[in-house]
């Protein structure tokens, strides 16, 4: 039974300003649905902030010592603690120390496990949504633990960056295993874009790479002996198992917090005069150098999470639309890159800056590759005429060309040489 369409607005804040505001449509049965504005949005506007149905950290963060809240992903070091680790520079002193908003002293943990919150409420919330079937309790350590074997076995699998997190499913039937209404919560997961056999095959396929032969089977085991329940039993067959991993795999949005880069927000909006901002600035710039030479990319506590409404929003490589998480925990702010006006698509783009400069056929390999489908926005529509190579392909080109240039021009002065004996 699938959900009301007004459940689809159930976990934004302010769900009745946000229907007056767009509306989910049915496009066709290829593209499935879509998000609409019903009025003029302007650039640069919120057009509405979600939570998720359930998020959950990625695996690799504990041993790289990210720290974030088990419920809502929040960062629980200080901006200063995180810029410490990731510069390399134990020392380091944060000008501005107020535009930090992490609040150690509000934290607490789970008492049996010791999983650790950024508050008594998200302590609250994963215990009434789903902690309490999945507390390990004074097992938490306990390596031969279902739960513990099912995690490391994902971590063997899958190392990082992740694109996807097991726990993502595990939280989904702890979920439906601790609700009183568990027809609701699993007509809200069927909201999620399905796939054929073969698609989600090809997606689990992709989220293993390599190791994918025989590992969908282990890990189906695992999840099994883990957590399984008997009114959940279609998911833990081996289609059904395929079924959320596909699920999960092509609707699971990141989720990245940093404490840190809530600081440098912080410290943008501050009124100093111009030699202060100049210092600042220059501080700030200098620390980021010091982070990507100690860390590289790897900056934020991540995970993914399922929003309901977000997921309907379907892709184009020119987005008017982007998400993004500045309160440093999993609320999703879905904002207009332009103005969008009633009737017309919201859409975001699944590719990042980057990919979204490559070349039309590049883009398309990725998208097909991730997520099985061919775009057809204004942007591939009107690149249609290019030639089928991706960027990639077409950089190595004009590497040989230049190394055949250079080889001419090498063996012209060897012969010059040989000569000239």
């Amino acid at each position: 039974m699938a959900a009301p369409i007004s459940d689809m607005f159930s976990f934004c804040v302010d769900p009745g300003r946000i229907s007056i505001s767009v509306e989910v449509r049915l496009i066709d049965k290829i593209k499935g649905k879509g998000l609409f504005a019903k009025r003029t949005i302007r650039k640069g506007e919120a057009i509405f902030v979600e939570r998720p149905l359930v998020s959950a950290q990625f695996l690799w963060n504990a041993l790289y010592k990210y720290r974030a809240c088990d419920y809502c992903l929040r960062s629980l070091e200080t901006a200063e603690e995180n810029g410490r680790r990731l510069s390399g520079n134990p020392c380091l002193s944060l000008p501005h120390p107020e535009q930090c908003r992490v609040r150690r002293e509000l934290h607490e943990a789970c008492p049996q496990c010791q999983v650790m919150y950024c508050s008594s409420e998200c302590r609250r919330a994963a215990q009434e949504q789903y902690h309490q079937a999945l507390c390990l309790g004074p097992s938490k350590e306990e390596p031969e633990h279902p739960l513990n074997k099912l995690q490391e076995a994902w971590r063997n699998m899958h190392y990082p960056p992740e694109t996807s997190s097991i726990m993502l499913m595990a939280r989904m039937v702890a979920t439906v295993k601790q609700a009183r209404d568990k027809g609701h919560w699993l007509s809200l997961f069927s909201q999620f874009c399905s796939r054929t056999a073969n698609e989600e095959e090809e997606i689990a396929h992709k989220l293993l790479g390599e190791k994918f032969q025989g590992q969908l089977g282990v890990l189906k085991q695992l999840f099994t002996k883990a957590l399984y329940d008997e009114h959940l039993r279609s998911w833990f067959t081996l289609e059904g198992f395929r079924s959320l991993f596909a699920l999960v795999g092509t609707n699971g949005q990141g989720v990245g917090t940093s404490s840190l880069s809530q600081w440098v927000h912080g410290c943008d909006s501050l009124e100093l005069r111009a030699r202060e901002r100049e210092q600042l600035d220059a501080f700030i710039d200098q620390l980021y150098k010091d982070i990507e030479k100690e860390t590289g990319d790897f900056l934020n506590c991540e995970g993914s999470g399922l929003f309901l409404l977000q997921s309907s929003c379907n892709h184009s490589c020119i987005p008017n639309a982007e998400a993004s998480f500045p309160e440093n925990n999993f609320l999703l702010h879905l904002t207009a890159l332009s103005d969008i006006k009633p009737g017309e698509e919201i859409c975001i783009s699944y590719l990042d800056c980057c990919q979204r400069d490559r070349s039309r056929h590049s883009r398309h390999k990725i998208l097909r590759e991730n997520y099985l489908f061919v775009c057809s926005c204004p942007k591939c529509v009107s690149q249609a005429e290019e030639l089928d190579v991706t960027s990639e392909e077409e950089e190595e080109e004009e590497e040989e060309e230049e190394g055949e240039g250079d080889g001419e021009t090498e063996g012209d002065d060897l012969e010059d040489e040989m000569t000239d004996v």
